[in-house]
């Protein structure tokens, strides 16, 4: 299905950070200027505690008068000089995305309606399961479902099967759609900053099984979710998206459960988009996210 965009405009998205300058977001923009690009929005933020600054600098891609080559190689050249960190994303890459699920439906459901609706600029050539459970959704969207059962002792086989059909199908990007399962370090090392993951909690509390449960137990009076990217200490990946929504005594453990997977839905839903429109910076362990522009 062919990726829809949030702009009319198409845009060549740079992604900028460095130790803050003077001078530095005029010297970026006279580089683009001098080339014939015009600048249909830029952001950027001083953080005041780390003195870094970060840049997402979207260009109308029309304006590319070289090629791609040439224009990364310029850019490169400015960078090495000002020592910045850089990445630059074309629009018309349309990303490609694979969903790792166990049995939970409702983070699935609704990644494949937004996809289905063109609120998700991206592909998803298939869907990973390590039980049989979810395929039906997957046919229902058409979307060829591979189950790769796993247990402790084939768990090294079971991901590089995982590793081999991500790569077979040239992916960008590894949703974990509530896919209950640890992967191991070596997995994560070889997709870091590609693996979003949703947890089932204002991060971090109440981890393990049965949350809502314990959440219950403890009177909580707010239900959360967190969407991170994936790294080998288990929750502990930089944070893109949190959301929370107040409850009540009333709440039995169902209502919560309920309450919680509509959060998980819309919190890891913001972050995929925030990831496929290139509005993330990583810093360490933690991200900046740039608001919704072109």
């Amino acid at each position: 299905m062919p990726a829809s965009s949030s702009s009319a405009v198409p845009a060549l998205v740079f992604l900028v950070q460095s130790a803050d300058q003077p001078g530095l977001v005029a010297r970026i923009s006279s580089f683009f200027h001098e080339r014939g690009f015009n600048i249909v929005h830029l952001e950027q933020h001083a953080d005041p505690v780390s003195s870094r600054l970060f840049l997402r600098i979207a260009l109308d891609q029309r304006g590319l008068r070289s090629s791609r080559a040439e224009l990364t190689e310029a850019f490169g050249a400015l960078a090495d000089a000002l020592d910045l960190t850089w990445s630059a994303h074309f629009a018309d890459h349309t990303q490609r995305v694979a969903l790792l699920v166990t049995k939970a439906s409702h983070c699935l459901y609704d990644l494949l309606v937004r996809w289905k609706e063109g609120e998700l600029p991206c592909d998803i050539p298939l869907i990973i399961g390590n039980h049989p459970d979810l395929e039906p959704v997957a046919n229902a969207f058409r979307v060829p479902f591979h189950c790769l059962p796993v247990t402790k002792a084939t768990k090294p086989q079971q991901e590089a099967e995982i590793d081999a059909l991500l790569r077979k199908n040239h992916i960008d990007l590894v949703v974990l759609a509530r896919y209950m399962q640890i992967l191991t370090a070596d997995f994560t090392d070889r997709w870091t900053g590609r693996i979003i993951n949703i947890h089932h909690a204002f991060l971090p509390a109440f981890q393990g099984a049965r949350p809502y449960h314990r959440a219950y137990e403890r009177g909580v009076k707010l239900i959360g979710a967190t969407a991170h990217y994936v790294i080998a200490a288990l929750d502990e990946g930089p944070i893109i998206e949190q959301d929370v929504v107040r409850v009540t005594h009333e709440d039995a453990p169902q209502s919560l459960i309920r309450i919680g997977r509509d959060v998980e839905r819309v919190v890891l839903a913001r972050a995929v988009q925030a990831h496929l429109e290139h509005r993330i910076v990583v810093d360490g362990h933690r991200t900046v996210v740039f608001g919704r522009g072109s």
